[in-house]
């Protein structure tokens, strides 16, 4: 891949969604302490083109990356014309994270076209576009969304995983694409208060059919999904000192990932100054 995004990324919703004067704030000190990449979602739409803009104009050096640009809510035409748009040291900033997202958010058109086939087109048209490979990634969790993204880009960025599913991963695209799993970690000793985030923060996700059918492929009950047991959570977040947090990352490195994306969970919404000394921190511990 073309992009060099480092070993350590952060993903964050509040940098999306929060304020603007404070994520511009934000990403400068991210690119300063060495961050490699911000991934942001981009699931339910709107002007993900837009943020893109807004934080590639607030920073200098660090990529700046969807997780994920949902296929179904911009069309290949707006995206390959933006990014064209875009100047050469910027795009070399960019990775559009592609997913397929999910049946609720998307609607009748996701029982329309099976989603394999629809992003097989999506990157058959943004190919044709003059979109390259290398700039994109995927949210593959099966074995079958695995092998495209091999074969088609830069590699795949799979979320809430563990690191077993990184070797998955791993083993499917070969060694020379790029594994960049999500990690949520909360910086929190007390068992029942880190848990206790990590569920919230897992609560909206139990029900999606993608996510449920990894976490059995991965050895997991539906009574632990449903009830959000402690060993799924445990296995989904890393919660406690920096340096356990350390130990999960250097375990999804263990298994073949490239680079990791921590998602701070904090407890207090978009709220950006909640977050950021805990990227100060963990910088500290892993950069």
């Amino acid at each position: 891949m073309t992009q060099d995004i480092g070993r350590i990324g952060i993903w964050s919703m509040e940098m999306r969604f929060g304020d603007h004067g404070q994520a511009a704030e934000a990403i400068a000190e991210l690119d300063e302490l060495g961050y490699g990449a911000l991934w942001m979602p981009g699931g339910i739409g709107g002007d993900l083109t837009g943020d893109f803009d807004r934080l590639l104009g607030a920073s200098s050096r660090i990529t700046i990356a969807s997780g994920i640009l949902n296929i179904w809510k911009h069309t290949p035409a707006d995206v390959a014309t933006w990014f064209k748009g875009l100047s050469a040291d910027r795009q070399q900033r960019v990775l559009l994270g592609l997913g397929v997202s999910h049946s609720h958010i998307v609607g009748d058109a996701y029982a329309a076209v099976k989603p394999l086939a629809a992003m097989r087109d999506y990157l058959d048209q943004l190919a044709a576009q003059g979109v390259p490979g290398d700039s994109l990634c995927l949210a593959a969790l099966g074995p079958k969304m695995l092998e495209l993204a091999g074969k088609r880009t830069a590699g795949v960025h799979p979320y809430l995983v563990t690191p077993e599913h990184t070797a998955l991963a791993r083993s499917a695209l070969g060694p020379d694409r790029l594994v960049a799993p999500e990690q949520g970690v909360v910086l929190e000793s007390d068992p029942a208060k880190a848990r206790d985030l990590a569920r919230k923060a897992l609560s909206q996700y139990q029900a999606y059919p993608n996510y449920r059918n990894n976490w059995l492929r991965l050895g997991f009950s539906e009574a632990e999904i449903d009830s959000g047991s402690d060993a799924l959570v445990d296995a989904l977040f890393v919660w406690g000192s920096v340096e356990k947090i350390a130990e999960r990352v250097d375990a999804h490195f263990a298994a073949g990932a490239n680079h990791v994306c921590l998602q701070v969970i904090t407890g207090a919404g978009l709220d950006i100054g909640a977050a950021r000394p805990a990227w100060r921190e963990l910088a500290s511990a892993l950069l």
